[in-house]
C-alpha cells in the first residue's frame, strides 16, 4: 500500500454499547456457531444409540447342478437373523451418548465464557485507550497553536530559539506518543472486530458505563457468594464433572458389553436338506471363554479414576482463581476509590489556567512544560487505574462463570 493509499484509507466511526457488542458477538462469532455443531454431532450420537439393530437376511441359490448339470437349478434357501442385544446394552449406550451431549453443551459455555472475556475486556481497554487519546488530541492541539506564534517571537527577537524549540520538541514528543497509542488501539480494535466480525473499515467507539467506577462494588460481595457460584456455574468445571458420569455410564456399558448377546434365526432349504422343504428356527450365543472385554473394562475403570482426580483438581484451581481475582479486584478498586472524586476536574481547571498563564508569561518555560508534563502522567495514570478496576471485574466474572459485574 503506497502512502497516498495509506494517507487516503479512512476509517468509518461506529458508537456501540456493551449491549451492542455482545449481541453482535453471539450471533455472528464463527467459534461459537461451529461449536454449537458439535453439540449437534453429539446428538446425532444419541439418536445412533437408539437405534435397533437390523436383521440379516441370507438367500442362496443353486449354482450348478451336478446331476443334471444345469446353472441355477431348484434349490435355493433362505434364512433371516436378528441380534437381540442382552444386559440392556442399548440403554447403556443411550446413556453414555447423552453424557457426551451434556458435555459437548458445557464445552460451548466454556468457549462462550472465554470468548466473551475477551470480548468484554478489548471493550473496556478501548474506551480507557480512547480517553487517553483525547488528552493528547488536546494537548496536540494546544501546543500546535503555540508554536506558530513562538516562533513568530523569535523572529522579533522577543523570545529565545531555544525556548521555541522546546516547545517544538514537546510536540513531536507527544505526536510520538500518541502515535504509539493508535497503534495499540487498533491493535486491540482489530481483536474485538475480528471476534464480533465488524467491518473492516469501522472504527468502533466503545459507549461504556463505567458507573462501577464510582461504588464498593467488589467489597459490598461476599467472597462465599462469588465461590458457591464459581462452584455452580463454571462451565469448564461441569465439563469436569459431566466427564465423571460419561466414564461411569462407559465403564458400565463395558461391563456390558462383556455379556453375550443372542442371535435369533429362522430358515428354510428347498432340497438341501435331509427333507423337502427344510425349516427351521435357532438360538446363536457366543461363549465368552477368552475374550470377556476385560481389557476396555479395566481402561474404563482407570478413565473413572483419571476424571475424579481431574474434577477434585478443577475445584481447587477455581477456588485459587477465585480468591486470587477477588483480591486483586479488592486492591483496584480501594485503591481507585482512595483518589478525591474532584481530583480529575481540579487537574482540567489547573491545566487550562496553567496555559493562560504561559500566554501571559506569568510562569516560566520551564514551569508550563513541567506542569503539563505533570498533568499528561496523572491523567494517564488515572485512565489505567480506572481500566484495572473494570479489567479486574472482568476477570472475577469470568472465574465465577457469570456475568456478577458490570452487567
Amino acid at each position: 500500500m503506497s502512502q497516498n493509499e495509506i494517507d487516503s484509507f479512512q476509517l468509518d466511526s461506529v458508537p456501540m454499547t456493551m449491549q451492542q457488542v455482545e449481541d453482535s458477538f453471539l450471533n455472528k462469532n464463527l467459534s461459537l456457531i461451529a461449536q454449537k455443531y458439535s453439540i449437534d454431532s453429539a446428538r446425532a450420537t444419541v439418536i445412533a444409540a437408539r437405534l435397533y439393530n437390523n436383521p440379516e437376511v441370507d438367500y442362496q441359490n443353486e449354482f450348478y447342478n451336478q446331476v443334471n448339470h444345469q446353472f441355477f437349478g431348484v434349490e435355493r434357501s433362505f434364512q433371516v437373523s436378528e441380534l437381540i442385544t442382552m444386559a440392556r446394552k442399548r440403554n447403556k449406550a443411550i446413556q453414555l451418548a447423552t453424557a457426551g451431549v451434556a458435555i459437548a453443551e458445557s464445552q460451548f459455555y466454556d468457549l462462550l465464557r472465554t470468548l466473551r472475556y475477551i470480548v468484554r475486556n478489548d471493550f473496556y481497554n478501548i474506551y480507557f485507550q480512547q480517553q487517553s487519546a483525547k488528552l493528547y488530541q488536546l494537548e496536540i492541539a494546544s501546543l500546535k497553536k503555540l508554536v506558530p506564534l513562538f516562533q513568530d517571537e523569535v523572529q522579533k527577537g522577543f523570545m529565545a530559539k531555544n525556548d521555541a524549540l522546546r516547545i517544538q520538541s514537546q510536540l513531536y514528543s507527544l505526536e510520538a506518543e500518541y502515535d504509539g497509542l493508535q497503534t495499540d488501539i487498533e491493535g486491540v480494535e482489530s481483536e474485538l472486530k475480528y471476534l464480533i466480525r465488524a467491518g473492516s473499515r469501522e472504527y468502533i467507539i466503545p459507549k461504556a458505563d463505567v458507573s462501577a467506577l464510582d461504588h464498593d462494588v467488589v467489597a459490598r460481595t461476599s467472597f462465599q457468594v462469588l465461590l458457591d457460584t464459581a462452584m455452580a456455574d463454571r462451565p469448564d468445571l461441569k465439563v469436569l464433572n459431566e466427564g465423571i458420569t460419561f466414564n461411569q455410564n462407559n465403564l458400565i456399558l463395558q461391563k456390558a458389553l462383556a455379556k453375550p448377546d443372542i442371535t435369533v434365526s429362522a430358515a428354510y432349504d428347498r432340497y438341501g436338506s435331509y427333507v423337502k422343504n427344510y425349516n427351521s428356527i435357532g438360538v446363536g450365543i457366543p461363549i465368552p471363554l477368552f475374550n470377556r472385554n476385560q481389557g476396555n473394562i479395566k481402561s474404563a475403570g482407570i478413565q473413572l479414576e483419571v476424571s475424579k482426580i481431574n474434577y477434585e483438581n478443577g475445584m481447587d484451581q477455581v477456588r485459587s482463581e477465585v480468591t486470587h481475582n477477588y483480591i486483586t479486584a479488592l486492591r483496584a478498586e480501594k485503591l481507585l476509590l482512595s483518589f478525591d472524586p474532584k481530583f480529575e476536574t481540579d487537574l482540567k481547571q489547573m491545566i487550562s489556567q496553567v496555559l493562560v498563564n504561559f500566554e501571559k508569561k506569568n510562569i516560566t518555560m520551564l514551569e508550563f512544560l513541567d506542569y503539563y508534563d505533570s498533568y499528561k502522567q496523572h491523567i494517564l495514570e488515572l485512565n489505567q487505574l480506572k481500566y484495572n478496576k473494570m479489567n479486574a471485574l472482568e476477570q472475577l466474572n469470568f472465574s465465577i462463570g457469570k456475568i456478577y459485574f458490570n452487567r
